[in-house]
């Protein structure tokens, strides 16, 4: 049997951690009339109580500071799963206590869709809500961001996730060694993931926006969340210069931040000579470009204008961020059936993107350009590369299971959702940005325009577990329910 002690008493530290952040709403709500503070205090104490009892009874058995090397395989992946559940179960409490009236069903939905950085919401009225409460949501889309990136770079390729394992930091060969431990690593994103945040914050306040709104929407741009101030998301600020800067916060927040750290030791060639970055840039660029030309000539749409308002809804779909500018379902079919695709494709490995992640489509193509050299020359010896690197059969093996069980996971919760009394469009959109970790669908419903208030709590659970099950990339959770996970 899995010894759980040191499983949670991690979960305990990280308990105690969520509860000092709900300070800060707490903090921002003081002394305004009607002030939800208290709510968060009392979110605060009931979390760092049961992480402090967490960390009291399991302290026999934490482990040392190189975690990887003290938790078992087994161990490590039960706590990259419980960990999201359990810190989106106590970040759901302020959330349940406070003034805008959520039952358990929409205060979890909610608060799992910000720590999975989704963006999904329940919630209506955004203009008028208490500031706490906001930045409450743009605050665990941050943290949930910061801990996509962490868990990418120092937990998926040491558990051998869905190919990860190429992008292994203590690799054998030592001039891909960025730096030697997992701790120095978290440290490192740590500091630019706050300097980019500060930075953004500081040019969309310069560009017109209220300091409030600059730090919600830089927290939830660089965490590619898209939780708003707003209940017409960043079209409501009707600021061009607003929304380009959105766009390159969106872009940024999607490339490997393992190469903001080369960037930041002085390697800055590395960033765009990456074969990931390349092949992510080249995607969202031919999408805009045809997307463009059709909006503007169907539409008859100027075409700076058709450019701006594609290339938002485009980065915003691919990188699964979920702000809306514009209603994109009223530019004909094409463009929801285009978006929709992009948003299974998601950005960079080791980025606060998800989706299926360029890196494993770059795996796939090369592996089919492979196999049809065998279909045409069956003498013939074909080895696929990635980055310029032949592609280890494991790996290989590896990425292909994922995209299957991604695939799979995707169907299953449409019909899941269908059962629970959705129509098709919003079963279909629903799944794809839960799985995904998009935030709107599509439709009337669940699109750019509505919300997933109306849904039934049947299909809220259902996209619950999706969103979870696609941030924590499918595999990690569908392997604890398998019984020789839990066989000694």
């Amino acid at each position: 049997m899995i010894d759980v002690r040191p499983v949670f008493f991690i979960i305990g530290w990280l308990l105690v951690m969520l509860a000092g952040a709900m300070l800060l709403p707490a903090a921002v709500e003081a002394g305004r009339p009607e002030s939800e503070s208290t709510v968060f205090l009392i979110g605060a104490a009931i979390t760092l109580f049961v992480g402090g009892l967490l960390i009291a009874v399991c302290r026999s058995a934490r482990p040392n500071s190189q975690l990887h090397r003290n938790l078992t395989l087994r161990q490590s992946f039960l706590m990259a799963v419980l960990s999201w559940v359990v810190l989106a179960g106590f970040a759901a409490l302020p959330l349940m206590f406070s003034g805008i009236d959520l039952d358990v069903t929409d205060a979890m939905f909610e608060a799992v869709s910000g720590i999975t950085t989704t963006g999904s919401t329940v919630l209506s009225g955004l203009d008028t809500m208490a500031p706490g409460i906001l930045l409450w949501r743009a605050l665990l889309q941050w943290l949930g961001g910061m801990g996509i990136i962490v868990t990418a770079i120092a937990v998926s390729p040491l558990l051998r996730v869905g190919g990860m394992q190429i992008f292994r930091i203590e690799s054998s060969d030592r001039s891909e060694k960025v730096l030697p431990r997992a701790a120095q690593i978290a440290g490192h994103i740590g500091v630019i993931y706050i300097v980019m945040t500060t930075v953004l914050t500081g040019v969309l306040f310069a560009a017109g926006l209220g300091i409030f709104d600059a730090v919600v929407h830089a927290m939830t741009t660089i965490a590619t969340g898209g939780f708003s101030t707003m209940d017409g998301s960043v079209g409501q600020f009707r600021n061009p210069t607003v929304e380009w800067i959105v766009i390159a916060g969106m872009i940024a927040g999607s490339l490997p931040f393992v190469l903001y750290i080369q960037l930041m030791r002085g390697r800055r060639a590395r960033l765009l000579a990456d074969s990931q970055v390349r092949a992510f840039l080249g995607i969202l660029v031919v999408a805009i470009a045809v997307l463009t030309a059709a909006h503007a000539a169907v539409n008859a749409v100027d075409p700076l204008v058709a450019l701006r308002q594609v290339a938002f809804s485009a980065t915003s779909y691919m990188t699964g961020t979920g702000y809306v500018t514009a209603d994109f379902a009223a530019w004909g079919g094409f463009a929801p059936a285009a978006l929709f695709c992009l948003m299974f494709i998601g950005g960079c490995a080791g980025s606060t993107t998800c989706g299926i992640k360029v890196f494993r489509l770059q795996v796939l193509f090369a592996e089919a350009r492979a196999q049809f050299g065998r279909l045409l020359h069956p003498h013939g010896v074909y080895v696929p590369h990635y980055a310029g690197k032949p592609i280890p059969h494991t790996v290989a093996a590896s990425v292909t299971s994922f995209v299957f069980l991604f695939i799979t996971a995707f169907a299953v919760i449409t019909v899941a959702l269908g059962i629970a009394g959705l129509d098709l469009e919003t079963a279909v959109s629903g799944a794809a940005t839960a799985i995904s970790n998009v935030g709107p669908g599509l439709g009337g419903t669940i699109g750019p325009n509505g919300n997933f208030s109306s849904l039934n709590d049947a299909a809220k659970w259902v996209l619950i577990c999706g969103m979870l099950l696609g941030r924590l990339e499918v595999l990690s959770v569908l392997l604890l329910f398998t019984p020789r996970f839990w066989r000694s």
